[in-house]
């Protein structure tokens, strides 16, 4: 056994190489089109979110042609696929995740021919392009929407929603107690024409995003003509929002704390993805989808990877785990032996648009994510928060499957939470009464250059951007970091291209290595191992073996805390470690 043990010299015959350098646009060029059709099984997507990644026309928020001028940039950093959130005309209730046009492009944004040009410009790059589909419900400015509050009660037009009578003496209370996942009732009472109280309808998020009814087959043919419609403009791949909670038990029971959930998970939605995956499967190319799939139990969750179904879905058990090398074990092992029965690739995601950023989610007490325990103000360490974020970038883009990266983390953004109350725009702030801070501290402009903000963002003498970075970004900008080898844009450029070049050997599979328990580590084939410690003492590495880059550098030779190390070793030396269940 690999037993490791604390030491503070470098043990004999081990070759150090502890400061990557960033690659230049050969050694990190992403594939040519036309590879692999099997890319997405070990892909690194990186999420754009367009209002806040880069401003071309000037105007304070991000657009397509600010994402074109930066290809340059995602094609060294190495990624093999963007997904776009939501960039449909919205009137922004929720961000763009209330779609009033599921064909067209947000005019804030640019144009549906900007759309198709940077998707074929990105191809050229190698970058295949992921848009977000939002089925579960649609805006309430959306056409269908619109019909329906003008039609009567009983009318078709209402059909396509869960318009419902309400309960009490004259309708004055809601069809059931379902609540808002942005708190507070789930539905809402309509007003009729002549102005008298009238029906209530559902809706899972805000007021403004009223759900779709999933029973009806305009809904379904909708949803499959939007999904050809991208396909057709060159779109690799669909990432579907919320893509559990479509359908709903039409009889509209209460929750229960031990019976079927009667919005979640409901057994017709397999159909509905079966439905689509043959349209994915009829293209020459096949494009996939990927699921946001919040669900406990990693049985159910495997159901919706099925061969026949979802190609890939988002591993959040990963990206709300805490810091901790027992509870990250577990996680891991969790999420590959729920996925190895259908042969789908586990996910490793640590940020998106929705959560704590990690280089501050890792410097509090509570290294968790949970969105009923958010709150703001919580003390925070940066330098220990970034120190844990590069070990745990290091860490997720070791493991066997896909990566997703969200815009800002590969610079070690941290949450921006002392954003005035009115510039908030998040509606789960606004639900909450101010006690939620809600998601706007992740999606703060990007840093690109310059000592004061927007720092590029957007060009001098433009509008103000949306919402405003600090003051003391500068050391964060993109112009900085790519000019110092000890930044996180470094590591992430230098990690990305070692993982590209697999050193782990093709689809090798994960085997842990017993190391202690403050010891998180595994190997990859017979050459390469990858460990993190995080305990308080450093840890001595395998004899013989060459570090090929690691999250922080190392002492004497040792593997400090809080640090990740990737290792190889040449046939015939000493083996890295056993393996052990």
């Amino acid at each position: 056994m690999c037993h490791l043990r604390r030491v503070k010299s470098t043990p004999p015959g081990t070759t150090v190489v502890t400061r990557p350098t960033a690659p230049d646009a050969a050694e990190s060029a992403a594939p040519e089109p036309g590879g692999d059709p099997r890319w997405w099984r070990d892909a690194v997507v990186y999420q754009v979110y367009v209002r806040s990644f880069a401003d071309a026309n000037d105007d304070g928020t991000g657009d397509l042609a600010g994402v074109l001028d930066r290809l340059p940039y995602l094609h060294d950093l190495g990624v093999d696929a963007l997904w776009f959130s939501p960039w449909y005309p919205s009137p922004l209730a929720d961000m763009g995740y209330d779609v009033a046009d599921y064909r067209s492009i947000d005019p804030a944004f640019g144009t549906l021919e900007q759309a198709e040009q940077l998707i074929t410009a990105a191809r050229a790059l190698g970058i295949r392009t992921i848009i977000d589909i939002v089925p579960n419900h649609v805006s309430n400015e959306h056409p269908w929407f619109v019909d329906a509050l003008a039609a009567p009660s009983g009318s078709p037009e209402r059909e396509r929603f869960w318009f419902r009578p309400g309960l009490g003496l004259e309708g004055e209370l809601a069809p059931n107690g379902w609540q808002s996942i942005f708190g507070g009732s789930a539905w809402t009472r309509t007003t009729d024409a002549d102005g008298a109280p009238g029906e209530w309808y559902l809706h899972l998020f805000a007021p403004e995003q009223p759900d779709l009814n999933w029973e009806h087959a305009d809904v379904w043919l909708e949803h499959e003509d939007v999904l050809r419609f991208w396909f057709d403009r060159g779109v690799a791949g669909v990432r579907i929002d919320s893509a559990a909670l479509l359908v709903k038990d039409p009889a509209l029971p209460e929750e229960t704390p031990d019976g079927d959930n009667p919005f979640t998970d409901r057994e017709q939605l397999h159909e509905i993805y079966r439905g689509w995956r043959a349209i994915a499967d009829s293209y020459s190319e096949p494009r996939i989808l990927v699921g946001e799939v919040w669900l406990p139990d990693p049985v159910r969750f495997a159901r919706y990877l099925r061969p026949d179904e979802l190609h890939t879905a988002f591993n959040f058990d990963f990206l709300a785990c805490p810091w901790d090398a027992a509870r990250m074990r577990t996680s891991i092992t969790e999420a590959l032996a729920a996925h190895a029965p259908v042969d789908a690739p586990a996910t490793w995601v640590l940020s998106n648009h929705d959560v704590t950023r990690p280089v501050t989610r890792y410097g509090r007490a509570d290294t968790s994510f949970a969105f009923e325990s958010k709150r703001a103000g919580s003390p925070t360490d940066l330098e220990l928060g970034t120190r844990r974020a590069r070990a745990a970038a290091l860490l997720a883009m070791a493991l066997p499957g896909s990566m997703y990266v969200y815009q800002g983390e590969e610079l070690g953004l941290p949450e921006v939470e002392d954003i005035p109350d009115d510039r908030r725009k998040d509606p789960m702030w606004h639900r909450s009464g101010g006690v939620d801070p809600g998601r706007d501290g992740c999606r703060i402009p990007i840093p690109w250059a310059g000592d004061r903000a927007p720092y590029g963002f957007s060009g001098p003498g433009a509008d103000g951007p949306w919402l405003d970075p600090p003051d003391d970004w500068a050391p964060l900008t993109v112009a900085v970091q790519s000019a110092s080898e000890d930044s996180m844009l470094a590591l992430y450029r230098a990690g990305l291209r070692l993982r590209r070049a697999a050193p782990w050997s093709q689809d090798a599979a994960l085997s842990w290595i017993a190391a202690g328990d403050p010891v998180l580590a595994f190997e990859r084939g017979e050459s390469f191992a990858c460990f993190v410690n995080f305990g308080p003492d450093p840890v001595e590495l395998p004899p013989g073996a060459t570090v090929l880059i690691s999250s922080s550098d190392l002492e004497g030779g040792a593997l400090p805390q809080d640090t990740t190390v990737w290792l190889s070793q040449a046939k015939g030396q000493v083996p890295l470690g056993d393996t052990s269940s």
